[in-house]
């Protein structure tokens, strides 16, 4: 995120409608909402995790039992809980 002057991209008249708001304070303007993309989306992190757990999934569904798993994410065992139970 950025600072930008609201001065340098605003029209006078919308500056001054939101001047009746706001004036001197940081303001955050967020993207619509089609353009806001997921966390993790554009690093891999988001697909890494999934594929982690779906690992999770599988080797407690093996017979795994849930400190061993806990142990070998690092995670804990209510974390793996939820891994586990998430529909």
């Amino acid at each position: 995120m950025r600072y930008v002057n609201a001065h340098d991209v605003l029209p006078e008249e919308l500056l001054m409608e939101i001047q009746k708001y706001v004036q001197g304070d940081l303001i955050y303007v967020p993207k619509p909402q089609k353009e806001r993309i997921q966390w993790g989306a554009l690093s891999g992190e988001r697909q890494r995790l999934q594929k982690r757990n779906e690992h999770i999934k599988e080797q407690y569904q093996d017979g795994m039992p849930l400190l061993k798993l806990a142990e070998q994410y690092h995670l804990s065992i209510e974390t793996i809980k939820k891994i586990i139970y998430k529909k």
